[in-house]
C-alpha cells in the first residue's frame, strides 16, 4: 500500500478535537497535526506502520494512533490513565477514520481495518503484553513538578517493548534520549525539531498563543539489551 502523502496526513488529522477541558497535572495538550503528520509519514516511509503492532503511549486525544491507523498499521493500541482522554480518543477515531472510509480517493482499505484498542492505564505500568511493536509517543515535557522525568519514564517503557520508537522531547534534550538510547542498547537514527502552537487553555498561561519548540527522535532497539523482568505489551 503506498504511503499517504504527508499534507494528506495532515489534513486528516486537523479534524482531531482538542481536549475539551485538559488537566494541567497530566500536561494535555494538543500534539500538532502537522507534527503528527510528520511523525506518521517518516516512520511509514521507513516500514515501521503498515501491516505492524503500533503502541501510542499517552495517546491523549488520539492524535498520534490515528495517525498510524491511516498509514495502516496491522494494529494500533493507545494508552492513556485518563478515562476522558480516551473517551474524546475514541470520538476522533470513530470521526477521522469514518470521514476517511467514505472518501473515494482513499488509497487505503478502511473496510480492513482494525479498530484501534484504547486502554485505560499507567504507561509505566502498562496492562500489555506485546513486543516487537513501533512506539509513537508524546510523552509529557515535565513542565509541572510530578512529571519531572516523565519523558525518561516512557522511553522506558518503549525501550521494553519496541523495536522502534518515535518519542517527541521538549527542546534541548538530545544529549539526554542519546544518552539514554545508548545505555540501553538503543541507537538514535533520526532527530528533527518541531514547533507546537499552544493556545491558552489553562488557567495559569497569561498569552493568547504561544510557541513550544520541542525535538523528534526516532530510535531503534535492541531487544536482546533489554531486562527480560522488565514490562513487556502482547
Amino acid at each position: 500500500m503506498p504511503v499517504p502523502q504527508r499534507r494528506t496526513l495532515a489534513r486528516r488529522l486537523e479534524d482531531v478535537d482538542d481536549f475539551r477541558t485538559p488537566s494541567a497535572d497530566l500536561e494535555q495538550y494538543l500534539t500538532p497535526a502537522e507534527v503528527a503528520s510528520h511523525v506518521c509519514h517518516l516512520a511509514a516511509l521507513q516500514g515501521d506502520l503498515a501491516g505492524e503492532t503500533v503502541v501510542d503511549l499517552g495517546t491523549g486525544t488520539g492524535m498520534l494512533a490515528i495517525g498510524a491507523a491511516l498509514c495502516d498499521a496491522g494494529r494500533v493500541v493507545g494508552i492513556d490513565v485518563d478515562k476522558d482522554a480516551l473517551a474524546l480518543a475514541r470520538e476522533n477515531a470513530r470521526s477521522v477514520l469514518s470521514d476517511h472510509a467514505a472518501d473515494s480517493d482513499s488509497s487505503a482499505s478502511p473496510s480492513k481495518r482494525p479498530p484501534i484498542e484504547w486502554i485505560r492505564g499507567d504507561v509505566t505500568r502498562h496492562p500489555l503484553a506485546v513486543n516487537d511493536v513501533t512506539v509513537l509517543s508524546n510523552p509529557p515535557f515535565g513542565a509541572q513538578r510530578g512529571n519531572r522525568h516523565a519523558d525518561r519514564d516512557f522511553l522506558e517503557t518503549a525501550s521494553s517493548i519496541a523495536d522502534t520508537s518515535y518519542t517527541i522531547h521538549n527542546e534541548g534534550s538530545q544529549e539526554f534520549v542519546e544518552s539514554y538510547a545508548n545505555d540501553t542498547g538503543g541507537t538514535v537514527t533520526h532527530a528533527f525539531r518541531a514547533a507546537f502552537s499552544l493556545s491558552n487553555r489553562l488557567e495559569f498561561h497569561t498569552e493568547e498563543t504561544r510557541t513550544l519548540e520541542a525535538e523528534v527522535f526516532r530510535i531503534e532497539w535492541d531487544s536482546s539489551a533489554v531486562d527480560p523482568t522488565s514490562n513487556t505489551v502482547s
